[in-house]
């Protein structure tokens, strides 16, 4: 069919049909034939697939764009995504190698590491992970950090600003902190704040917001490339799946507002494969309904007064 169309202005249906030995019939029938069940059933499967690739930052390679339309209400098979992907020229993002920002502090006084790579936790509010990284802008360098819940990757803090100041991370903390307070969680005693060696992070101003919040300041050890890998990983899919995808950025404005919404969907919709394809929020929703014991603002029952 595609050669008889290319060459049939040149030397005609007939002519080309009597070479391949092909009935002209056959040609006509196919052309006037409507387009099998299939066929229609690709199309609007494929609209479907790239509207929703497009509206996941455009990540999901056909492993989690299969799993996240089962979610959506589209059960179809693995095999067909992978085709359809594969005809639309979707694929997923490939993960960079990440920079480290953070400077290791010259002052030998410093919280010992207390997770020594283990980043487990069989709760939320246990250990938190936290760094940050650079993004170009056409005014400058400007600096996001963040600060991540292990046990659901959640990222439950994160500031941009045009300085890598101890503020930069001290404030990134209080966002974490207010976040859990909304969420109805008061008390975060004993919790481990863990992060690498750099200068911001044994500021003494970090320092003392840990402990009077009465939580364990915890610090990688010097010159080891695993020592804060969790946060590191987290701040790799940032920089993949927006920053390099979507730039080039203009003013820190333009990444604070590209970040909230980012964060929105990590924290919301985004499918983790450590979390059996589920989101951050998703997780710990699952987590509070298995342990009623402990509540939160969203799982509470609404007051009376």
């Amino acid at each position: 069919m595609a050669f008889i169309d290319a060459h049939r202005a040149e030397f005609g249906v007939e002519p080309i049909c009597k070479d391949l030995q092909v009935a002209p019939s056959t040609y006509y029938a196919a052309k006037t034939r409507p387009p099998s069940a299939r066929a229609v059933a690709d199309a609007a499967l494929g609209e479907v697939i790239t509207v929703e690739h497009a509206a996941n930052y455009g990540v999901y390679g056909a492993r989690k764009m299969w799993k996240h339309l089962h979610r959506v209400g589209h059960p179809v098979a693995r095999c067909t995504v992978e085709r359809l992907m594969r005809e639309h020229g979707l694929r997923g993002v490939v993960r960079g190698r990440a920079k480290r920002t953070t400077i290791p502090t010259k002052d030998g006084v410093r919280a010992g590491d207390l997770v020594n790579r283990a980043f487990t936790a069989t709760a939320p509010n246990q250990l938190w992970v936290a760094d940050f990284t650079y993004v170009r802008t056409w005014a400058g360098f400007s600096y996001v950090a963040f600060v991540i819940d292990v046990f659901s990757r959640m990222i439950v803090g994160w500031k941009a600003d045009t300085r890598m100041r101890a503020d930069l991370v001290t404030d990134t903390l209080e966002m974490a902190v207010w976040a859990r307070g909304r969420a109805g969680v008061v008390d975060l005693s004993g919790l481990i704040h863990h992060s690498d060696a750099g200068a911001q992070y044994v500021s003494l101003a970090l320092t003392e917001r840990l402990a009077a919040l009465g939580m364990r300041a915890s610090i990688g050890s010097v010159a080891d490339a695993y020592d804060n890998a969790m946060a590191e990983s987290t701040i790799g899919l940032f920089k993949n799946e927006l920053i390099r995808r979507k730039g080039p950025w203009r003013t820190l404005d333009d990444v604070e507002i590209a970040t909230l919404e980012y964060v929105d969907w990590f924290n919301k919709r985004r499918l983790h494969t450590e979390l059996g394809d589920i989101p951050p929020a998703e997780h710990e929703a699952n987590y509070y309904r298995q342990n009623p014991a402990v509540t939160t603002a969203e799982t509470r029952e609404p007051s009376l007064h």
